[in-house]
């Protein structure tokens, strides 16, 4: 099942090649939400919270 969507940001300068080509991945809004949605909790509920934005940390380890 999907995850989310890779955002792709490229640059062209009219050659056959980008100028410039960032990927993201969908898990690094998801990680960026988890101070949001953590506040207010205790650090044992981290591990739950975690797994319900369903994070593929293999994704977001660069």
């Amino acid at each position: 099942h999907p995850k989310g969507e890779f955002g792709i940001y490229l640059i062209s300068d009219g050659a056959n090649k980008p100028y410039r080509l960032k990927i993201r991945a969908p898990g690094f809004p998801h990680l960026a939400a988890l101070d949001e949605m953590t506040r207010g909790h205790m650090i044992a509920d981290l591990v739950a919270i975690i797994g319900t934005q369903d994070i593929v940390f293999g994704e977001i380890d660069r």
